[in-house]
Parts: structure tokens; C-alpha cells; sequence
């Protein structure tokens, strides 16, 4: 009745979770027989008779308890999920079999989570909970392949994203395993059988990239794949066709996938002559405003860290890096110069760049900032009057960023670290907090706000009673 009216079900859940718990602590619902007690005849035991009715109501219970996790209140559905995984600990505590897992209601859960119309992100957030036992890893890994859907129409992309929250739950570092002992249910006789759990989690991942992916399904599989997927995979090789296809999607898929490729190349040397390019291409101006700019930074650090790369090659990157300084916000501006100034120092031929008797200036520059191909990009002809634009910047730490061309350069590298994280919240707080001289403005201090001012116009005007 709560459910149909939409009214709150915590008191309802909560007591149904109590009775239940009880009843099977007493021996009165055994675990192992539920499910398979509606279609039996009433015993002539009333004894039998009233367990039989009490085992037939409990399937009830928590078939109703499932669906409370469809509650349109966050807090309410995230309850009835807790109440289920009590019951399901319980269950397992209780059995006649020993060490067996109740796997048929772990699937009822687990469905019930992956929702085709609404995105299902509280309860996975409260199922990190439970997510955080061996066993219960375990056996959500020996069901999840068969919650993939393999036929009919495609899945939604609610579907996936719930889908995606699910393995992002329940995958786990290696060093997980080591935790032998924590267990919600029953222990693992055997230990972890992580043979099996990786067959399942490659067997999952290849259900999962044969999807139609859109921009915010691909973003966060890709996500997935780099902090957490890739440890298990046999093949990573596999990926490099996917991994190159989201290279020419752009945005912050593309900054993903560069990852992924930058960990495919030095761990399993992949080569791919065009690499340059693809990263060339990524700095456009809105790459400013993705979540991931650090990111690309920080990989093209990694890219261009060589001092065998050619000059034509990095200086093309100076150049365009100069070019989007001029449009970056202020505090992209500071990683930019101090990118540009690590690449300088690896590179002292490129020292050419700073005052180039022949480079131009904004009206002339030689440089081709639309060629995509940076070696024919004519920077190494051009000169960084962009950064000496920016000494006069109207903020002082921009500013000073960019006075490095003016002054000897450093024997060591600047430490991208240090600036790849601040926000405009940091450089406006700095500002307000950095000390200015108090200048004089009035001869004699005034004694009101409309006193005699060398005249008694103000006072004419204005009277305050």
C-alpha cells in the first residue's frame, strides 16, 4: 500500500527486516527451501502447515522489499536495498547447507539495481558497502555475465550507465585477494578463485564494448577501463582498434583513450607512427573546458619528455600551446607557460624561438596555426611574441609566468605538479590575500559621508534626519 500511494517505507522495511531476521534466527523459515514452498500442499502438521504459510509469505515479503528499491525517494529505495542484503547475510548464516550462498536472491538484487529508465547511482553508491566483501565480489562476478542482455533491442543508455556503476562496484584490486577473511555470508573454502573471476570479468568486458556507446557512456567506460579493468584483461592488445577509433572523437573521450593508449604502448609496445598528430590535434581551445585538461597535460608531458624528438616537431607544440595562451583562462595560462618553458629546456636549439630575428609578430607570424600536420606547421620560422604579449597580462601571477623568456632560463625543469591542480578560486584567493600599499585619497579625513567637501553642493542636496 505504501508503494502504490508513494508514501515512505523505511518503518515498513525496517520491521519486515526484524521479523523476518528473527523467524529465520528461530528456525521457523529455512532459507535453503524459499522459493520452492508455493506450489506445495498444506500438511496435516499445523506445526508444518504454519511454517509452510510463513516460508510462502517471506517470498512475498522480500519479492515487495525488491521492489521498494524502486522508490522514487533516493533514501527509501537505498533502505529497501539494505534491508535485502541484511536478509540475504541472514539467509546464508542460517542455511542447511553449509557454506551455500544465496546467489538466487543476490540476482534479484542485483536486477533490481540495473534499471532501464533512471540511472540507479544511490543505491550502487550504498552497494559499496556490501561490495567490499571477498564473497560477496565473488559471487556477483559468477552472475553478472548473466545480466548482460544478448538479444532483442539494444540495451538503454541508463541501462549501461547502471551497468557500469555495477562493475565499477564490484572490481577490485589485487591486492583484495589477500583479505581472505572478510566475508559478509560464508567464507570461500577454497579461497578467492581469481582464475574464474577474471575469465568472468573478460567475458563481461566483451559483452560490454560490442555496445552502441554515446559521448557519456563511452567517457565513463573508458574511465572504468583505465582505473580498473585493464589489470584483469588477458589481451589488452584486443583494445587498440577501440582505443584508436575514440581517438578522432574528441573532447574529453579522446583525452581517455590517449591514456589508454599511452599504457598499451609502454606496456605491451604498441606502435603508432601517428600519435604526434593525435596529440597535436586534442589542444584546441576547448579543451580548456573538459574535467581531463590535467590530464592531457600531464600525458603530453610524457609524450614530448624525449630529447631525440624532432625540433620541427616540438616546436610546432610550443607554438600552438603559445597560440591558446592567448585565449586560456588564467589559470590554464601558468601550466601553459611552464610547459612550454620544460619543453625549451630539453630542446636548447628551440631558445631560437624566443627572439627570432625573423619570426614576425601577430600581423605577420609564419606560423600555420589550421595545418594539422606540425612538421609542416612552419614554427621553427616563427617567434613566442604570444608570450611576450602576456608580460603585460592584467594579473600579476600570469604576468610573472611569462617574464621567463626575458630572464635565464633554469638549470632544472619546473614542476608541473605544482599548478596542474589550481583553479580560478586559488589565483582570485592569492590575489586578494597578497599585500598592497594603502595610498591617501583625501587631504582631511572626512567626518561623515556627506560632510563639506571644498564646496556645499553635497550638503545642499542632501540632508540625513
Amino acid at each position: 500500500e505504501c508503494l502504490a500511494r508513494k508514501a515512505p517505507i523505511t518503518p515498513c522495511l525496517l520491521t519486515l527486516e526484524y521479523l523476518f531476521t528473527e523467524l529465520i534466527r528461530r528456525g521457523d523459515i529455512r532459507p535453503a527451501d524459499t522459493g520452492a514452498q508455493n506450489n506445495v500442499p498444506l500438511a496435516k502438521d499445523p506445526q508444518t502447515n504454519h511454517k509452510q504459510w510463513l516460508q510462502a509469505h517471506y517470498g512475498e515479503a522480500f519479492d515487495m522489499i525488491i521492489d521498494g528499491m524502486h522508490h522514487e525517494k533516493e533514501g527509501e529505495s537505498s533502505q529497501a536495498l539494505a534491508a535485502a542484503m541484511k536478509l540475504l547475510a541472514v539467509e546464508s548464516h542460517h542455511r542447511p547447507e553449509a557454506d551455500q550462498f544465496p546467489m538466487a536472491r543476490l540476482k534479484q538484487i542485483l536486477t533490481a539495481m540495473l534499471s532501464t529508465e533512471c540511472l540507479n547511482k544511490h543505491l550502487f553508491n550504498r552497494f559499496l558497502e556490501y561490495a567490499s566483501y571477498l564473497d560477496v565480489i565473488f559471487y556477483c562476478w559468477k552472475t553478472v555475465p548473466s545480466l548482460v542482455p544478448r538479444s532483442g533491442a539494444p540495451p538503454s543508455d541508463a541501462f549501461k550507465h547502471n551497468f557500469l556503476l555495477l562493475l565499477d562496484a564490484i572490481l577490485f584490486g589485487k591486492e583484495k585477494m589477500k583479505e581472505a577473511d572478510n566475508v559478509l555470508c560464508v567464507p570461500l573454502g577454497d579461497g578467492f578463485d581469481y582464475t574464474l573471476v577474471r575469465k568472468q570479468i573478460n567475458r563481461t568486458w566483451g559483452f560490454v564494448m560490442n555496445w552502441q556507446h554515446s559521448v557519456a557512456v563511452h567517457e565513463q567506460l573508458l574511465i572504468l577501463l583505465l582505473e580498473k579493468v585493464f589489470i584483469h584483461l588477458d589481451k589488452p592488445v584486443l583494445l587498440t582498434d577501440f582505443l584508436m577509433d575514440s581517438l578522432d572523437v574528441g573532447g574529453t573521450v579522446s583525452v581517455l583513450a590517449l591514456q589508454g593508449v599511452f599504457v598499451l604502448i609502454q606496456q605491451h609496445n604498441l606502435t603508432y607512427p601517428n600519435i604526434y598528430e593525435k596529440l597535436y590535434s586534442m589542444f584546441e581551445p576547448e579543451i580548456f573546458h573538459t574535467k581531463f585538461k590535467a590530464r592531457l597535460f600531464y600525458l603530453a608531458d610524457i609524450f614530448l619528455s624525449s630529447s631525440h624528438l624532432p625540433e620541427g616537431l616540438v616546436a610546432a607544440f610550443v607554438k600552438r600551446l603559445a597560440r591558446l595562451s592567448l585565449i586560456a583562462p588564467p589559470q590554464d595560462i601558468v601550466i601553459i607557460l611552464r610547459f612550454i618553458g620544460n619543453l625549451i629546456l630539453r630542446h636548447p636549439a628551440l631558445k631560437r624561438l624566443i627572439f627570432h630575428p625573423t619570426g614576425g609578430e601577430a600581423s605577420s607570424d609564419p606560423y600555420v596555426m589550421e595545418e594539422r600536420d606540425p612538421m609542416k606547421s612552419k614554427a621553427l620560422e616563427s617567434s613566442l611574441w604570444e608570450i611576450a604579449a602576456l608580460q603585460s597580462h592584467v594579473l600579476p601571477s600570469v604576468a610573472s609566468a611569462a617574464r621567463f623568456i626575458s630572464n635565464p632560463l633554469p638549470s632544472v625543469e619546473w614542476d608541473l605538479s605544482e599548478v596542474l591542480e589550481i583553479s580560478e578560486n586559488d589565483i582570485f584567493h592569492k590575489e586578494m590575500m597578497s599585500k598592497t600599499q594603502d595610498f591617501f585619497v583625501n587631504i582631511d579625513r572626512p567626518t561623515g559621508m556627506f560632510g563639506y567637501c571644498g564646496g556645499q553642493v553635497a550638503s545642499q542636496c542632501w540632508k540625513l534626519f
